[in-house]
Parts: structure tokens; sequence; C-alpha cells
């Protein structure tokens, strides 16, 4: 018999010890990781090395790239953590969010905050210095509005969506300035394919967890919509829109006719579901909707990337 399983067997206590403490650590970090919201920064991601790739005349350059990327991934995760730092009293008050680590205590408001500023200096840090000071400033100019109006906003108007959508499409514009240094007409075509998928994705949310938001005070609804009609017109209109505006690279010959067809295949598929929510609005319908919403963005910006190459 070996010396450590004597140990062990003398010790038994010493396993559940060190089990125990390995537990603890996992938590932990599990707890820090939920912070940063990973949900988010994965489309956050797509959406920035969308706006790279597409912005590129040549090679990639993958320094350049994996700075950007990890710079952009940084200052959201910045962004994540301190919205909940924020908002923490509001998550406490809502089912969905109540185990989250701050209302439930598993992480202190004060070790949040510091964790949350730390990425977005860093994040902030890194674009300036390794990539360029334009997609450092849209990066932070993205963490503040989210945080200093759309965030605050959430409490007293149901434009706070509008208002949010803003920064929320910023992420191809920080991708496209890392690649050129600058913003063109194209770059904005991008911006507002993010910007228009934002509405359908939220007010389903906001519909499906309508009482948990009502029961934290925030306004994420119009207050006169409670059959949900108001809602559901907002969808479908913002659907068509984005439906046609993701025609348009095509149309400017950003990418070619094979990203035209699959975009017309995947809007088609994100507007029906959008039409069978207005039809029967139910927790079910809107949940749909919303993984709906979360296969094509990313499946659109796949696709350009993809086309790009055909060109």
């Amino acid at each position: 018999m070996s010396i450590a399983a004597e140990k062990r067997i003398q010790d038994p206590a010493s396993g559940d010890a060190s089990g125990g403490l390995r537990q603890a650590i996992v938590g932990r970090l599990s707890d820090y990781w939920v912070l940063t919201k990973p949900e988010v920064n994965f489309l956050v991601v797509i959406s920035t090395l969308a706006g790279y790739y597409l912005a590129l005349h040549g090679p990639v350059d993958f320094f350049l790239l994996l700075n950007t990327l990890l710079g952009t991934l940084l200052v959201a995760s910045g962004t994540g953590t301190l919205n909940q730092y924020i908002e923490r009293k509001s998550d406490a008050s809502m089912r969905r969010t109540a185990r989250r680590p701050l209302p439930a205590g598993r992480i202190k408001a004060m070790e949040a905050l510091v964790f949350g500023i730390l990425l977005a200096i860093g994040g902030g840090m890194l674009l300036w210095v390794e990539v360029n000071p334009l997609a450092s400033v849209l990066a932070l100019l993205t963490l503040t509005t989210y945080l200093l109006i759309y965030t605050p906003l959430k409490r007293k108007t149901a434009l706070c969506t509008l208002i949010g959508a803003f920064p929320g499409a910023m992420p191809p514009l920080i991708g496209w300035a890392a690649a050129r240094g600058s913003l063109n007409a194209e770059s904005l075509v991008l911006y507002s394919i993010l910007f228009l998928w934002q509405f359908p994705h939220f007010l389903a949310i906001a519909w499906m967890y309508r009482e948990d938001y009502s029961r934290a005070g925030l306004r994420m609804l119009p207050p006169e919509d409670s059959d949900g009609r108001l809602t559901s017109r907002q969808i479908i209109a913002f659907l068509v829109a984005l439906v046609v505006v993701s025609m348009v690279p095509t149309l400017i010959g950003q990418v070619g006719k094979v990203y035209l067809f699959g975009a017309a295949v995947m809007g088609s598929y994100f507007l029906l579901h959008g039409a069978r929510l207005a039809r029967n609005r139910t927790n079910v319908l809107a949940r749909r909707l919303v993984l709906a919403s979360v296969l094509y963005l990313p499946l659109v910006f796949g696709l350009m990337m993809f086309d790009k190459i055909w060109l």
C-alpha cells in the first residue's frame, strides 16, 4: 500500500476537505463567469468578428483579430458585470434572476463592482494599444451609454428598448474599425441589421417575463399594452424591416447571391415565428421566437463571412 493511500485511511476527512475546496473554487469561478453574461457575449463576439472580416481588403491579421475579439469581450464582460451590479436589487425581485450571484449573496457587491471596472478598463486599454483608438472609443462608448442611459431608463419608460438598441448594435462597428481604422456606409448596414434584430428578440423576452419585470418596477412594455397587441405589432414591423435591410449587403456588392438566398430563408423563418406570436401571444411562442432570434443572428453574419470568400 502506498504512503498516500495509508494517509487517506488514517485521515479520511482530508480527502473530503480537498474535494470541498475544489468545489468552492469552481463554484466561485462559475459565479464570476455568470456575472459577465456569457450568453450575450457569444453574440457580441460573433458580431464583432463579422464586422472585422467583412471590412478586410487583404489577408487576416490573426494577432489583430485576436486582440480585437479579446478586448471587445473584456469590455462586454465588464458591461454585463456592472449591469448586474446596478440592477442587483431588481434582480432579487424577479424569479428568473433571483439566483444570480449578487442577489443570492454568493458574491459581494463591491467585489462585482471592482471586477466589472477591471474588465472594462482592461478591454478598453487592450483595444487602444493593440488595435486602434477608434475601436476602443466605440467599445467604451457602448459601455457608458448602456449603463448610464439605457439601464436607468428601464425604470422610467418602455422606450428604453429603443435607446438600448443604439449601443447594443455597436459590436460590428468595433470589428470594422479594428480592420480599417474608420467607418463607412457599408459598416452602417451591419449596424442596422443588429439594431433591428434586437427588437423582436428583446420584446419577446419582455413579453415572456412581463410579470417579473412589473414586479421589479422595470417598464419594458407599454403599460397600456396588457394584451400584447401593440408589442406584437412592433415585433412584426421590426422583423419586416430586418428582412428588407438584410438584403442590402448583396445589393451594394458587399456579399453575393448565396447570402441573399440564405438571408431570405432565415428571415422568413424568423418572421414566421413572429407572426405566430402575434396571432397567439403565449409564453411558449415568445420563447420560440427568442430561440429563432438566437439562431438567426450568428447564421446571417456567418453566411456573410462565408459568401465573401466567393466574391
